[in-house]
């Protein structure tokens, strides 16, 4: 995963946004890129409007903004600061906490924190990417030890369902899910999202997954053996994700939006394009995110 993100040094990023008119001059250019459609009457003609990059509909008058109908929209701060956020979330290794955005920005913990989830937002899977070939199920637990708590049962602690494609040798793509329990709906509902039908699937012996396969015929159940050898790979990949969790977030609060994150850069660690253009695409694309939204 290391080269990814050697893709934009800090110079780069710099020299590319210098100031606040250069970011909006690259929102206005990525979100009009196919040509201007007015949100409010659907003409596609326009017209300058006061401010340089907004443009007002030849039709109705309405004028939209590059920040409009975005993830960016009425953001309260510095626009190059947000771009300095989507920055670190995207490039930094092993992520970063809203404490030390706040530190770096000189923000308020809570501003940093709240567009910090915008951003998560924009991380969300698409569906538009299964896993093709050789998969692995399983589920585990976050959280703090529990007494008189065992196995998939969980009260404070939360529940993950959890998915790898093993390619190469290796892991390819890593998803996972907050369920409420382990049973074939939240279970099913998971692998029809992530894994293609058609997919090699192994998990272990727990029941809910045998009434599935008639959906993924080629399930296959089978002991996860002494220290789980049986699914290495796949238990690897739960510690790892595990080991991330408590390094960068240290609590279950918000557990899918922190799955989000790490799953978004996992499964880009390969990839060619700069992952910091890819989510700045996802977040022009994505609708608003209000704060209510994100709170509830």
């Amino acid at each position: 995963m290391e080269q990814k993100f050697k893709s934009l040094s800090i110079f780069d990023f710099n020299k590319r946004f210098p100031d606040e008119t250069s970011c909006i001059k690259f929102l206005s250019e990525e979100k009009w890129k196919s040509g201007f459609v007015c949100q409010k009457c659907g003409h596609t003609k326009f017209c300058s409007a006061s401010r340089e990059f907004d443009r007002q509909c030849s039709k109705c008058n309405h004028i939209d903004s590059p920040t409009a109908g975005t993830l960016f929209h009425k953001v309260k701060f510095s626009i190059l600061k947000a771009f300095y956020i989507v920055y670190f979330v995207s490039t930094t290794k092993k992520g970063i906490s809203s404490t030390e955005l706040s530190r770096k920005l000189n923000l308020r913990q809570k501003t940093a924190w709240l567009f910090k989830r915008k951003v998560m937002k924009a991380m969300e899977s698409s569906g538009n990417y299964p896993i093709e070939n050789n998969a692995e199920v399983d589920e585990f637990v976050v959280g703090g030890a529990e007494e008189n708590v065992r196995g998939r049962e969980n009260n404070k602690k939360k529940l993950v369902v959890c998915a790898i494609e093993k390619k190469r040798g290796g892991i390819s793509r890593f998803y996972a899910r907050v369920i409420e329990h382990s049973n074939k709906t939240e279970l099913g509902s998971f692998m029809r999202d992530t894994i293609n039908s058609n997919s090699s699937i192994k998990t272990d012996g727990w029941a809910a997954y045998k009434s599935l396969k008639n959906e993924f015929p080629q399930l296959e159940q089978i002991l996860s053996g002494k220290k789980g050898e049986n699914f290495s790979k796949l238990h690897r990949a739960i510690m790892m994700f595990k080991t991330w969790l408590r390094g960068t977030h240290h609590r279950v609060r918000d557990l899918q939006e922190y799955i989000n994150e790490y799953s978004y850069r996992f499964n880009r660690s390969v990839m060619k394009a700069g992952i910091f253009d890819n989510l700045l695409s996802r977040m022009i694309l994505h609708t608003p995110a209000p704060y209510k939204l994100i709170i509830a």
